[in-house]
């Protein structure tokens, strides 16, 4: 079983910063794409930035400029730098990775974790 755990949320002020982590663990045989996803309050999950297995990267044009993310893969650990927050960037912050448990015939599967709260006021 494969588990991914978030950590770093928290209350900010604008124009701070936060680092977010996200662990995964468990039966885990390789993993591919590590991505952060953010809903707001009444709105839809959306994703915020992506890294490939080669570490290549993308961002929502929300983003661009403040955010970074980078990955661990030894400790199969993903981490989204957020610099100069802004009160827009208020929201649940969800990691995703695509995960190839162990086993003859595993597939690829989406994992998600059970998110933490970014909350970015004066």
């Amino acid at each position: 079983q494969v588990q991914l755990v978030e950590s770093g949320g928290g209350l900010v002020q604008p124009g701070g910063s936060l680092r977010l982590s996200c662990a995964a663990s468990g039966s885990i045989f390789s993993v591919y794409s590590m991505n952060w996803y953010r809903q707001a309050p009444g709105k839809t999950r959306d994703v915020v930035a992506g890294i490939g297995a080669n570490g290549l990267t993308n961002y929502a044009d929300s983003v661009k400029g403040r955010f970074t993310i980078s990955r661990d893969n030894a400790k199969n650990t993903v981490f989204l730098q957020m610099d100069n927050l802004k009160t827009e960037d208020t929201a649940v912050y969800y990691c995703n990775m695509v995960i190839r448990p162990i086993g003859a015939f595993s597939l690829a599967e989406n994992y998600w974790g059970k998110g933490t709260l970014v909350t970015v006021s004066s």
